[in-house]
């Protein structure tokens, strides 16, 4: 949406698939795009590892050096190995360092904060170390400065991945002073100065005092609950190299160009918002690209602080020269976009959604997509014959449908089937059997004639089968059999008998005269073809996911004559009993066994399938196709048309914006605002539409129904924009505020209407579950200090009724002065004048002193 007349020039030391991301721009903008990388940094860096004392180096010039890793751990090895009675040398073993609470440094009482936040006036950051004693972390940071000082390593920025760990570092650091009596001056001068603006009781604020302190003696802290102003001085401080530690969340190296001789990492661990997780290559280079100041510097040095233990050599590996992760489209559909695109005229939703990263390889593939379903149109034009039947109309297709239904359940059940021990006692040769016979998925009926165990170690199966497809086969047993042969067969061979009673026994009793006994050996080419009586069939191995059914009927074989003798006459005699079994089934398969009595099965949920899938190849032995000689020719060329079908109608479904990654969540999103009453039924934006087009602080459905419904009415101004500060506020664990009786059933009012529009969207197939969405879009643990700072109260007081840091505080009124200009605009637009003269009061009332304090980067430093 920028302007075309706008140029861009991007920069980034952590993207990975550049050219793919300078692409796109280049697609969506219209213009030529022009990338110019280089792995080359102006100022090398060499990566250390810091254990008890020592540095190791671990990587130069991107290459690694496992010697430094193993190095380390010998040293770490050694120590482990070595015990002592007391302490380690150095510093006490444990060490207490007066906090934000303390005197001199303008702590103040931490009534509401959790213990340890707000007032830390015994901080023991004590480790075990590995010789068996206690070393406290503190007199490990002296440890290293004093090293990094004495190699001329500073000023070293450390990255630290919580706020707190922050603030505790450098606040047990009471015994350092790093600067000059002349960067003492110029620190006290420009403190003063940057200070100035502040009035009052905020110039002696807990932690404008304490970070003051810090700074004079060359320490700094920089996270996001500084106050802004605070963290511009700190900023500028360094900048002007008089601040020679500095202890900072990795937001330091986003958005400030600010570089340090070193870099270090309290850990390479942190938490990302669900989990604790080690730092991916990316944001490791990110980070550690801040060590080596240009025209200062011929290297810069980052080391990873090894507390109690080493690093695995893998995981230092992957972090130092592991590839970033590749740049990825976080491009998300909020209703306000879709209120406001549904608004112009000139650009649909659906192109904003074509124009995303997301879609950017789909919209690469279109002109190639149109060629194939331009080309797949013209091949299925000249396909589409009609499939002549010699039976009569052609069933070829619901035969089709049957098939493929019928092998995607078989998929599912053979391994619960076939694998059991029931089944496999029941394949012995001579079981008939409903078989696969390849290259397609058409049942025909077959007899088990040998168990086979190939190379794989699994059990298969030689069968014989009708085979009524298009095979080549053995010339040596082409012909078809005469009749002498057959009755020379029957002569040497087997008789069948019916049996009087029988059990599960099986359709046939089996007789036969004796046979030569089996050498065990299978003399016949797998797969062997040939035709007995015009009647095709196969002997091969298969596996038992090519067995359909297994039947009650066993048919007498001669497996020494068709395997070891390639008997012509065996072949024809076992498949003219075939041919018999299904002449007594006409339209049918023989019965199989059943799936409880006899296969011992009691899975209630393969049961049903099992039975689904029999009706199925019950409906398949009805179908005219199914023994006719044509079969596999015809299902062939439906098969092959169906496929052209399919891939014509999955290239026309990739080419039209129902592909479009979000249009299922758009579609939804569609129904929520029509269920809501922000859009009528041909998408045109209504009235409380408007209203929601105007909200962009917070939640836009939560905020348009609270005032659709009066939520604010009863409300006075400075408890109006209390409550909605909790619609900006995003911290998750804050304290419990203390609300009055009208403010706490506001609360409860709309916590109501957010869980009910949770639901509304759930019910409509959106991934949200109503309480988690209330407890996540609505965070009222600023209520009471907002209320408080509506009303007048100094900033210093209001600090102490909760345990957000004072930072969070003002970005949430900052964000919150935005907010009251949009329901200002919502009450215009609703010709609300009571409510827009609320707001205009609950801005006015909010908009003063420390949180309103200009920018020093916008005013400059007074002089």
């Amino acid at each position: 949406m920028l302007p075309d007349h706008v140029n861009m020039v991007l920069l980034s030391a952590t993207v990975p698939n550049a050219y793919e991301f300078a692409d796109w721009i280049g697609r969506t903008k219209q213009k030529k795009i022009f990338v110019t990388r280089t792995s080359q940094r102006p100022v090398p860096l060499e990566h250390c590892l810091y254990y008890s004392g020592e540095l190791y180096k671990i990587c130069e010039n991107k290459l690694f050096l496992a010697q430094g890793v193993k190095a380390a751990k010998d040293a770490f090895n050694a120590k482990k190995s070595t015990p002592r009675a007391g302490g380690s040398s150095g510093q006490a073993g444990s060490f207490t360092a007066p906090g934000r609470g303390a005197a001199g440094h303008g702590g103040h009482k931490n009534s509401k904060g959790a213990p340890g936040q707000r007032s830390s006036a015994s901080m023991v950051m004590a480790q075990k170390n590995s010789s068996g004693g206690w070393r406290s972390e503190a007199s490990q940071w002296y440890s290293l400065i004093k090293n990094l000082s004495g190699k001329g390593f500073l000023p070293v920025v450390v990255f630290c991945f919580s706020k707190n760990r922050c603030d505790k570092s450098a606040d047990s650091l009471t015994a350092i002073d790093l600067t000059s009596t002349s960067e003492k001056n110029e620190i006290r001068v420009f403190c003063n100065k940057g200070f100035s603006r502040l009035r009052g009781s905020d110039r002696q604020l807990p932690q404008v005092v304490r970070v003051e302190e810090l700074l004079r003696r060359g320490i700094g802290v920089h996270h996001a609950g500084l106050l802004p102003i605070v963290k511009e001085v700190v900023e500028m401080l360094f900048c002007r190299g008089v601040i020679k530690v500095l202890f900072s969340t990795e937001t330091f190296a986003m958005g400030v160009n600010a570089p340090a001789r070193t870099v270090a990492f309290h850990s390479f661990r942190k938490h990302d918002g669900k989990t604790f997780r080690q730092l991916l290559p990316g944001e490791y280079t990110q980070m550690a690209g801040r060590a080596g100041r240009r025209g200062l510097d011929k290297v810069g040095t980052v080391i990873i602080m090894c507390w109690d233990e080493i690093p695995e050599e893998a995981d230092l590996m992957r972090l130092l020269t592991g590839e970033p992760t590749n740049l990825e489209s976080q491009f998300r559909l909020t209703y306000n976009m879709i209120l406001n695109l549904l608004r112009v005229e000139d650009l649909k939703v659906e192109d904003m959604l074509k124009r995303s990263f997301a879609e950017f390889h789909a919209q690469r593939a279109l002109p190639e997509q149109q060629q194939q379903l331009k080309e797949g149109e013209g091949e299925l034009l000249q396909m589409n014959t009609t499939i002549n039947c010699i039976l009569g109309d052609p069933t070829i297709e619901e035969y089709f449908e049957l098939a493929v239904e019928a092998e995607g359940l078989g998929e599912e059940l053979h391994e619960a089937v076939m694998q059991s021990k029931g089944v496999q006692s029941l394949l012995v040769p001579g079981r008939v059997v409903v078989v696969y016979t390849p290259p397609l998925p058409v049942p025909t009926l077959g007899v088990i004639l040998r168990a086979s165990t190939p190379s794989s170690g699994s059990k298969n199966w030689i069968i014989l089968a009708v085979n009524r497809g298009s095979n080549a086969f053995d010339s040596s047993i082409s012909k078809a059999t005469s009749g002498d042969s057959l009755s020379e067969s029957i002569t040497d061979g087997y008789y069948i008998s019916r049996k009087s009673n029988r059990g599960l026994e099986d359709e046939y009793s089996v007789s036969s005269r004796a046979s030569r006994k089996s050498a065990g050996v299978v003399k016949v080419s797998l797969p062997h073809y040939g035709t007995t009586g015009g009647i095709g069939y196969v002997a091969m191995e298969i596996d038992n996911k090519a067995i359909v059914s297994i039947c009650k009927s066993k048919i007498p074989v001669d497996t020494v004559r068709l395997l070891e003798d390639v008997s012509s006459a065996a072949y024809s005699l076992t498949v003219q009993q075939l041919l018999q079994l299904e002449k007594q089934y006409p339209n049918q398969d023989p019965p199989v066994l059943d799936l409880v009595k006899d296969l011992k099965l009691n899975d209630i949920t393969i049961i049903e399938k099992y039975y689904k899938r029999q009706r199925l190849l019950e409906r398949m032995a009805m179908n005219q196709c199914h023994r006719c000689t044509l079969l596999h020719e015809h299902y062939n060329q439906f098969k092959k048309q169906s496929a052209l079908k399919e891939r014509v109608r999955r290239l026309k479904y990739e080419l039209s914006d129902a592909a479009l990654q979000q249009m299922p969540d758009f579609q939804q999103r569609i129904e929520v605002l029509q269920e809501v009453g922000c859009i009528n039924s041909e998408l045109a934006v209504q009235l409380k539409g408007r209203v929601a087009c105007e909200i962009n602080s917070g939640d836009e459905l939560i905020a348009t129904e609270c005032l659709f419904e009066n939520q604010l009415v009863d409300l006075d101004a400075a408890e109006a924009v209390a409550l909605l500060s909790a619609l900006v506020f995003q911290q998750k664990d804050a304290s419990e505020p203390t609300l009055s009786t009208r403010l706490r059933a506001a609360k409860d009012r709309m916590t109501a209407t957010a869980i009910r529009l949770g639901s509304l969207q759930a019910e409509h197939g959106l991934n949200i579950i109503p309480q988690d969405y209330a407890h996540d879009t609505l965070k009222f643990g600023l209520v009471e200090v907002v209320y408080e700072w509506a009303k007048g109260t100094p900033f210093a007081e209001i600090c102490e009724l909760t345990n957000v840091p004072e930072g969070s505080i003002v970005r949430t009124i900052v964000r919150l002065d935005e907010t009251c200009r949009e329901f200002k605009n919502a009450a215009r637009i609703i010709g609300d004048s009571t409510l827009y003269q609320k707001m205009s009061d609950a801005s006015e009332a909010i908009k003063r002193d420390i949180v309103f304090a200009a920018s020093l980067y916008v005013t400059g430093v007074p002089s």
